[in-house]
């Protein structure tokens, strides 16, 4: 389960390490959140929220956490 700050957190907390250091997380790609999914997400909240991430991705609910995103 999630709570609301789980949002907050994809929509702008940056990815801290990897090909896509910097990027938004819930602006990760869907091949690499499923590339996690095979190889095994990276422990504590980081892991829990790429795993929301990918549920988000696959069905189709970006919709929801883009308008909590901050402007750039």
């Amino acid at each position: 389960m999630f709570e609301k700050q789980d949002l907050l957190k994809l929509a702008n907390q940056p990815m801290p390490f990897g090909k896509y250091q910097g990027k938004v997380l819930i602006d990760l790609p869907e091949e690499y959140l499923l590339w996690f999914a095979r190889k095994g997400f990276p422990t504590g909240e980081l892991g829990r929220l790429l795993q929301l991430a990918l549920e988000i991705r696959i069905n189709g609910l970006e919709g929801v956490i883009m308008p909590l995103k901050r402007q750039r």
